[in-house]
């Protein structure tokens, strides 16, 4: 492991690189979100590679110069990409977005320590095998892409291919048949079930939330399965089956209104998050779910509710399923939006655009990983 210390520098050039690094990661899952569904735009392409470009030449500036060979490659790469000399694949966007991950990371670290580890050999590995992708070898891209990609994330499930055991590929997540975790005792199953027949005879209220818990549910467990499970499984479930129970008691009339709320009628709505709370209230096993159940309207920069909480006091689960919630809404027809429900695709990128303030980044990045995957395979 070596360390990089930096010339002296002012600390608002800093501050304006990580957050032009910032804006361009935002910009660049936005992009890449969209190549997922148009792999051949050029136009998007192109601007990819603008990204990586705008940061390399950024920390070019500031000779920040441990990045700049990493940078370089997958400059290079995307490139090809935009002369059309090789083809995109996902694999392609997990290793432009992990090795954002790293540059993000790499500068975080010099502004709140002065300095920054590194690896300066896994640097030439990762090099070395990104520039094995080239023009004139397309049968091996996928196999070259993935084995940088577990270069810069080991943690990856990994699987071997029947036709050729010495090549990894990553195995990914699936979307489960329904939202009851699979490894988990009978007492907690039953409780999981339970809560789920609940919410089966509260989407009997309305005319527009059939089905809702289960899409909800599955979706926030394959998510969570992306992220490699950092929320436990059971309280997620039972959060994603719970949290909307509060609206079950309120007028159908308030429910099924397809004008603008009033304030009255819109704090009244609210309140439906302290009521789905409470039914877990004397339930110890469940604590975490009623956490979830509680922030899932919290937005990042503490402009949601009940609490105004802000990012860092937001549990992952509620920050899951705010996404979740709200992708769930604008893909399924609602009193208010009847004729403006969206594709799935555009739902996405709808999200994205609305992330900032109102989403955790972190998760809104999980969920294009997730579900691009899910819209690639028509899912």
């Amino acid at each position: 492991m070596q360390t990089f210390t930096p010339d002296d520098l002012e600390e608002d050039i800093l501050a304006d690189l990580m957050e032009e690094i910032n804006e361009l990661y935002e910009s660049s899952e936005q992009t890449l979100i969209e190549l997922e569904l148009r792999p051949e735009d050029n136009e998007l392409q192109r601007a990819l590679f603008r990204s990586i470009h705008t940061i390399k030449g950024d920390l070019g500036l500031v000779n920040f110069s441990p990045m700049i060979p990493l940078l370089q490659h997958v400059e290079d790469l995307l490139d090809y990409l935009r002369k059309g000399q090789v083809a995109y694949t996902s694999t392609m966007s997990d290793l432009v977005l992990l090795t954002m991950d790293r540059v993000k990371a790499f500068v975080e670290n010099v502004m709140a320590n002065g300095k920054a580890d590194y690896d300066d050999s896994l640097h030439n590995q990762l090099v070395l095998a990104i520039s094995r992708v080239t023009p004139d070898n397309a049968a091996d891209h996928e196999k070259r892409l993935t084995e940088a990609v577990l270069l810069l994330n080991p943690a990856l499930d990994v699987v071997s291919s029947d036709d050729d055991p010495q090549r990894v590929q990553i195995k990914p997540p699936t979307l489960a048949a329904t939202g009851i975790p699979k490894d988990i005792s009978s007492e907690k199953k039953q409780d999981i079930l339970f809560f789920r027949d609940l919410m089966q005879s509260i989407e009997r209220r309305s005319d527009y939330w059939a089905g809702r818990g289960d899409r909800i549910a599955k979706l926030a467990m394959y998510i969570n399965d992306v992220a490699e499970n950092p929320i436990d499984e059971d309280q997620l479930a039972v959060a994603s089956y719970v949290h909307d129970f509060g609206m079950a008691f309120m007028p159908l009339k308030l429910l099924h209104k397809g004008d603008t709320l009033s304030e009255i009628e819109f704090n009244l709505m609210r309140s439906h998050v302290y009521k789905s709370a409470r039914l877990l209230e004397h339930l110890d096993q469940w604590d975490m779910a009623r956490k979830i159940v509680m922030q899932h309207h919290e937005r990042t920069d503490g402009t949601g509710y009940p609490l105004g909480l802000k990012e860092d006091d937001i549990c992952d689960g509620a920050k899951l399923l705010a996404i979740v919630d709200t992708y769930d809404a604008m893909t399924h027809p609602r009193a208010h939006n009847e004729d403006n429900v969206l594709s799935k695709k555009d739902a996405v990128i709808e999200i994205n655009r609305s992330a900032k303030g109102q989403f955790s980044m972190k998760w809104v990045r999980l969920f294009n990983q997730g579900m691009t995957a899910l819209l690639t395979k028509g899912q």
